[in-house]
C-alpha cells in the first residue's frame, strides 16, 4: 500500500487548480496517505522545497483561483542551463538525481498537474523510474485525449461576457471591436466565446485568415443597417502568407532548451490596424490576456477539478500508475501518458502532441452556418 504522494501544479495559473488539489488530499487523507506539496511546480521539485498537505491547507479553497502551491513554467529538470568552470553555458540534466531523491524520502508516486509539455516531463519521470499519475489542466483546452480540461469553461464564461460588453460599446458608437483571447495554437476559447457571445467574425490558428473575408463580413454588416462589428482572435491567429504576432522571446532559445520562450501578442492589434486602414471605419482592440486565468473557478469547473484530483489519488491508492485522469465522451476515466506524451520519446523534449480544433467539427460547422466569418 502506498504511503507518501507528491503533488505539483505546473505552468500557467488555471481556475480550479485548488479544488484538484483538494480533492486530491480528500481521497488521501480517507486513505492515511501522506501529502506533500511541491512549490512552484519543477521548481520546487528540483529545489525540494515542499510542504505538508493536510485538512487546514485545503479548507476553503475549492472556490479560490491560482494555486496554493505556487506554479512556474520557466523550469526543465532534464535541462537546467548552468554555467561551467570555464564561463560557458552548458545544461544539466538533474532528473535522475530528483528521481533518486524521491525514492529515498519515500515517496510512492508523484501527481503532475499540468499541460502537455508538464505531462511530457511527466512520462519523462516515469522513463526515470518514478510513478506517476497526471492531471490535464489548462484553459486553451488543447490536451489530447480528454473531451475537456479544468478552467476552460471559466475562460471561456469570461471572454463570453467581454464578447457581451464589447457588442454594446461597438453598436453604440458604430465600431469595430476587436478582442483578442488566449489560444496559441489551439483556438477552442476564440471559438467558444466567440459562438456564445454572437461574434460576427472568429480567427483562430487552425485556419489562416484573409483580411479581405474580414473586411468583407464588416461590408455585408452595413450593406444590412448592422453599422458595429465585433471580432475575437485567439493570439496565435495568422493571416495567410504571414506570422504569428510575437510580442516578445525571453533569451535567446538556446537558454530555454525545451521550454517555449516565445511570448504572443498583438494579433488582435494586427487584424484592429489593418482592418481600419482597409475599410476607413473606427477600430478598438481588447486584450483580455490574464483576466482570462485569473478568478474564481465556475461550477462546472470546480465539479470537474474535484473529479480529477479525487481520481488522481485514487490512482495512486490503486497503484495505477502512468496514466492521465481524463473526461471521455463524458466518462470519468484515464489513459495512458505514453499516449499523451506523443510519439516524442526524447527525455526532456518539448511535447507538441497537441488537440487543436477540429474543422470538421461541430463548432466549426455551426459557425459556418450561422454565418460567422472565419477568415477562410
Amino acid at each position: 500500500m502506498i504511503k507518501k504522494v507528491g503533488i505539483l501544479t505546473c505552468g500557467g495559473d488555471c481556475p480550479g487548480l485548488n479544488a484538484v488539489i483538494r480533492g486530491a488530499v480528500k481521497v488521501a487523507l480517507y486513505n492515511d496517505v501522506e501529502v506533500y506539496g511541491f512549490l512552484e511546480g519543477y521548481k520546487g521539485l528540483l529545489e525540494d522545497r515542499k510542504i505538508k498537505l493536510e485538512q487546514p491547507n485545503i479548507d476553503g479553497i475549492i472556490f479560490r483561483g491560482g494555486t496554493i502551491l505556487k506554479s512556474n513554467n520557466g523550469t526543465n529538470t532534464f535541462a537546467v542551463p548552468e554555467i561551467n568552470d570555464k564561463g560557458e553555458r552548458i545544461f544539466v540534466d538533474y532528473s535522475e538525481e530528483i528521481a533518486k531523491r524521491l525514492k529515498e524520502q519515500g515517496f510512492d508516486c508523484l501527481i503532475v498537474i499540468g499541460g502537455d509539455g508538464s505531462l511530457k516531463s511527466a512520462r519523462d519521470y516515469m522513463l526515470r523510474g518514478v510513478n506517476v499519475v497526471g492531471v490535464p489542466k489548462t484553459i486553451d483546452n488543447d490536451v489530447p485525449y480528454t473531451d475537456v480540461t479544468f478552467g476552460f469553461n471559466t475562460a471561456v464564461e469570461v471572454a463570453t461576457e467581454a464578447v457581451d460588453r464589447l457588442h454594446t460599446t461597438g453598436d453604440s458608437h458604430g465600431r469595430i471591436m476587436v478582442l483578442e483571447v488566449m489560444g496559441r495554437y489551439a483556438g477552442w476559447v476564440a471559438l467558444s466565446a466567440g459562438l456564445a457571445g454572437g461574434a460576427d467574425t472568429i480567427l483562430i490558428p487552425e485556419i489562416p485568415y484573409d483580411i479581405n473575408k474580414v473586411v468583407e463580413k464588416i461590408a455585408y454588416r452595413r450593406a444590412h443597417n448592422k453599422n458595429h462589428s465585433v471580432i475575437v482572435v485567439a493570439e496565435g491567429a495568422k493571416p495567410k502568407e504571414g506570422t504569428i504576432s510575437i510580442r516578445e522571446i525571453e533569451g535567446d532559445k538556446a537558454e530555454n532548451k525545451g521550454l517555449d520562450s516565445v511570448k504572443l501578442g498583438g494579433a488582435g492589434a494586427f487584424v484592429s490596424s489593418e482592418v481600419e486602414r482597409i475599410t476607413g471605419f473606427e477600430a478598438r482592440v481588447t486584450n483580455l490576456g490574464y483576466l482570462q486565468r485569473g478568478g474564481s473557478p465556475c461550477p462546472y469547473d470546480r465539479i470537474l477539478s474535484t473529479e480529477f484530483g479525487a481520481m488522481a489519488m485514487q490512482l495512486c491508492v490503486e497503484e495505477k500508475f502512468g496514466r492521465m485522469v481524463t473526461l471521455l465522451n463524458g466518462k470519468l476515466q484515464s489513459i495512458s501518458l505514453n499516449e499523451v506524451a506523443g510519439s516524442d520519446t526524447t527525455i526532456g523534449a518539448k511535447s507538441s502532441n497537441l488537440k487543436l480544433v477540429d474543422l470538421g467539427g461541430d463548432l466549426i460547422q455551426t459557425a459556418r452556418k450561422v454565418g460567422i466569418c472565419l477568415g477562410d
